[in-house]
Order: structure tokens, then C-alpha cells, then sequence
């Protein structure tokens, strides 16, 4: 809007000035919304859009209010434990046991922090070694080998190359994992992980399906199901998190074993790295914000990223289409019929009409002539899978092109 129409409104230079800076933006971008959506219910859309551009709700603000309340109050009792276990560290030596005694005995610490007892020992065994030098220091990681014939080494490796957290490791790197991880077989349903419990291993399927359970509302709910290539129980590794569910074998099942220790050195960085990157992407993803923090990340995992140079036609209107695309860098735009129907910046998605309908693309899409594209794609199996409870909010893009 420039300053010339708001010149004959009858109000203040501050408040002409406040709608050009202020309202203006993002009444624009509301609008282009809208006109790019076409809902049927304009008003309700638009109400919609409001409360998501604002970020939080009045009682989504109290709530967070008041948990920043809290961890601050206990981030006070943490502060008050690490300076006690400051002097004692500082006390002479033949002290240590007496005062550790003591200092385990401290409940100021709330109760869903604390850890079970055996990793309180590898806890305090790790700061004695800071603190008190080369003497005590932990032993350099020496990651497991169990032996495997060809004909395992051949499946494992196959196995892992279709896991999202293994198949960009480095050659060497690969092989350490390939010779540490121990081949374990599961019957139906037998409980593989159990919510709530602390993890040391994680798990590749190379056969069967498993389920994952998770206790909502008192009630077990399948929040997903894994098969072959799938990594499952990673979340107790890659955040030392008690496990964020229970995952039931659906008949018989091979799987390969990865312990805490070997996954710590060789994956752990980059997986939470790469998991973090595209978590955060999803969280401003329109389709994808709607999903809980669980199932986020699973999506993220099923993610890969591709690059395209400008002027690249990533699909082609009336062939088949098998993956699901999310736009991360860069612009591209829809032709139907040899016509510009529709631009893609960053945060929008296509591809899914094929996949939700089972037919040819209804659009070509390709990159625009300014720099290059990179998105992120999704196979039809993962798209099936992860998104199937957001197809009737896909559904209702399905006419975009028409």
C-alpha cells in the first residue's frame, strides 16, 4: 500500500503510518493466502490464519507462562546442587565417599529429573575423571565386533543403506556400525521396547513389522508401524530420554541391534543434527504443524533432500508420480496446460495429489530461472504412512490445479 492512499483517511500521521508499517504486510499476505486457498469458508480461513500467524492462544500463553515459572524454580534447586557438589569435588579425597553419600541423599532435585542409580554410578564415575586428571580417565571407545558371515554382511548392508541415520555415513564409519550390531529375532507380538523404560539400544527392521504403541487418554494407540529399513527405540539414544514408546513385533520379525556406546560416537551427532534441521523446518510447514512433536520427527526422518538447477523440471504433468515434495530453499512454480497456475517458495509442498488420487500428475513443476531449488522428498510408502491422517487437509487441495 503506498503513502498516497492512505493520504484522505481521516486519522493521525501515526496511525496512517502504523497501517503502511504495520497492518499492511499483513493484510497482504492474509490475502494472497486466501486468494491462493479459495476456501469455501473465507471467514472461518481467515480466523484460522489469524490465530496461527499470532503463534499462541490466550490460554496457550498462561500455560507457557506458568512451565517457565517452574523451570525457573528448578533450575534454582539445580543451581543450588551443582554449587554443593562443587565444594565437594574441592574437599580432600579420603572425604569423597562421605560426602557423596550426602550428596545423593539431596532432594532438591525434582524427582522427574533424576536417573536410575546404575547411571548415576557411570555419571559420577565420568565427573571424578574430570576432576581429578589423566589418573582417571575413561578409556578410549573400543566399539564391539561380532563376527557375521557375507550372506549377513550383504543383508545388513542393504538394510542400512535404506535408513534415513545410516546411509550417509562415511565408508569406514559404515563398517564399524555394520561389525557392531547384533542380529536379534522377535516373535508376534512379543514387546520389543516398553514406554516409559530407559533404552540402551536402538533397532533396524530387515524383516517383518513391528508396531508403536503409546499410552493417549488411557487408551493404546498405534502411532506407527515400521518395516524393513525402519530405525525404531533411537529417541532414548539420540536425547537420553526414557522410551517415547512401546513397540510390539506384528509376527516374526528380524532386526539389527546397535548399542547406546557405538551409536554415541559413530551416529549420535549426526543424526541429531540432521533431525533437529528438519524438525525445525516443519515446525513453520503449514501440513506438517498440525502433528505432535512424536510424530514430527518421525517425519523428518523419512525425508530426503534433493537439489535442482534452475530451469529443472522436478515433475512432469500426466506421468506417474511416486514421492511427496516439500520446498526447503528456493522458488518453483506449477504449469498446467503450458500455463503458470501456481508459485512455491519455501514451506509449500506438491506432488501429493498423485499419490492421494493414484493418477497422473495433474501439474508440471519446476524450478525457477533465479538460483537453484532444494526440497525435500518423501516416498509414496513413508507419505502413505506418516501422513495418512492429514489426507482430508490434502484432500482439500486436490482442485488447486483445476
Amino acid at each position: 500500500m503506498s503513502s498516497s492512499v492512505v493520504d484522505g483517511l481521516p486519522f493521525s500521521e501515526e496511525k496512517k503510518k502504523y497501517i503502511l508499517e504495520t497492518l499492511d504486510p499483513i493484510l497482504e499476505e492474509l490475502v494472497t493466502d486466501v486468494l491462493t486457498e479459495m476456501p469455501k469458508q473465507p471467514v472461518d480461513f481467515m480466523a484460522q490464519w489469524l490465530r496461527k500467524r499470532s503463534g499462541t492462544t490466550h490460554l496457550q500463553r498462561i500455560a507457557l507462562k506458568t512451565k517457565n515459572t517452574k523451570l525457573k524454580e528448578e533450575l534454582r534447586q539445580l543451581t543450588g546442587s551443582l554449587r554443593e557438589a562443587g565444594t565437594v569435588i574441592d574437599q580432600h579425597v579420603e572425604e569423597e565417599e562421605e560426602s557423596e553419600e550426602e550428596d545423593d541423599e539431596c532432594d532438591e532435585i525434582p524427582e522427574s529429573m533424576r536417573k536410575p542409580s546404575d547411571q548415576l554410578g557411570r555419571a559420577r564415575q565420568s565427573v571424578s575423571a574430570e576432576a581429578y586428571g589423566a589418573w582417571n580417565q575413561k578409556k578410549a571407545f573400543t566399539p564391539p565386533k561380532i563376527s557375521k558371515t557375507d550372506e549377513q554382511k550383504s543383508r545388513l548392508t542393504n538394510t542400512l543403506n535404506k535408513s534415513f541415520m545410516f546411509n550417509e555415513l562415511e565408508p569406514n564409519d559404515m563398517e564399524t556400525i555394520l561389525m557392531a550390531m547384533k542380529e536379534v529375532k522377535f516373535t508376534a507380538d512379543q514387546k520389543v521396547i516398553t514406554e516409559g523404560e530407559d533404552g540402551d539400544y536402538l533397532f533396524v527392521v530387515e524383516e517383518g513389522s513391528l508396531d508403536c504403541i503409546k499410552v493417549m487418554n488411557d487408551a493404546e494407540k498405534v502411532v506407527k508401524t515400521c518395516g524393513v529399513g525402519d530405525v525404531f527405540g533411537e529417541l532414548a539414544l539420540l536425547y537420553n530420554c526414557p522410551r517415547a514408546a512401546s513397540v510390539v513385533a506384528r509376527g516374526s520379525v528380524v532386526c539389527w541391534q546397535l548399542d547406546r556406546e557405538t551409536f554415541n560416537h559413530i551416529v549420535k551427532d549426526a543424526a541429531v543434527k540432521r533431525r533437529n534441521k528438519y524438525d525445525n523446518f516443519l515446525k513453520d510447514v503449514a501440513l506438517i504443524s498440525s502433528l505432535g512433536n512424536y510424530e514430527r520427527s518421525q517425519v523428518a526422518d523419512c525425508l530426503k533432500a534433493e537439489t535442482f538447477e534452475p530451469g529443472t523440471v522436478i515433475v512432469k504433468e500426466g506421468e506417474p508420480g511416486d514421492k511427496f515434495y516439500i520446498v526447503e530453499e528456493g522458488a518453483l512454480f506449477a504449469l498446467k496446460g503450458g500455463k503458470q497456475v501456481m508459485d512455491y517458495t519455501p514451506g509449500g509442498y506438491f506432488g501429493e495429489l498423485a499419490l492421494l488420487k493414484n493418477q497422473p500428475r495433474a501439474a508440471s513443476i519446476q524450478v525457477s530461472s533465479g538460483g537453484q531449488a532444494k526440497v525435500l522428498s518423501m516416498s509414496r510408502a513413508s507419505f502413505n504412512k506418516m501422513l495418512g491422517p492429514l489426507q482430508h487437509i490434502l484432500q482439500g487441495k486436490a482442485d488447486s490445479y483445476e
